[in-house]
């Protein structure tokens, strides 16, 4: 251990590379998702939802809101 202190990783050469732009639009991810919802799951369903976002590359969160978005469509939207 080094004394409690936690390394960073080297910046890279330049700093275009590291800076962000003013001109670039960022959305924070708090306006995107401003609700939470929780919901009460056995530890094998959790598990099977966890090694299912996995297979596919993503959060769990991610992948439980595409199948939402999937289940309940916008209004007017044809699925």
């Amino acid at each position: 251990m080094n004394g409690g202190r936690i390394g960073f990783g080297a910046r890279p050469g330049t700093p275009d590379t590291w800076v962000r732009r003013g001109d670039e639009a960022a959305t924070p991810k708090a306006d995107l998702y401003t609700a939470r919802l929780t919901v009460d799951v056995t530890p094998e369903l959790r598990g099977r939802i966890r090694i299912a976002a996995f297979r596919r590359g993503v959060t769990m969160a991610v992948l439980l809101r595409e199948l939402l978005d999937g289940a309940f469509p916008e209004e007017g939207s044809s699925s």
